[in-house]
């Protein structure tokens, strides 16, 4: 009994890699800064917050604009 070939799954280009990460990144100060904030700290660092305000956007627009990319260069 044969089986039919599966096609190769399309590899995620760079830019969708590092959209990941990024927005993984940003995810895990999110959660940081909750469980931080749920802890009773007051005052965390800015750097913990900016990366939660600024990474993690950043990321999810990466990874919309490298989906854009894939579905155009299909067509």
């Amino acid at each position: 009994m044969e089986t039919a070939a599966r096609p190769a799954a399309p590899r995620k280009s760079f830019l969708m890699r590092l959209g990941i990460g990024l927005f993984a990144v940003g995810m895990l100060a999110v959660l940081t800064v909750f469980v931080l904030f749920a802890l009773g700290w007051k005052d965390l660092p800015v750097w913990l917050s900016a990366a939660a305000g600024v990474i993690t956007p950043l990321g999810l627009g990466l990874g919309l604009i490298a989906l854009v990319r894939e579905h155009r260069r299909r067509d």
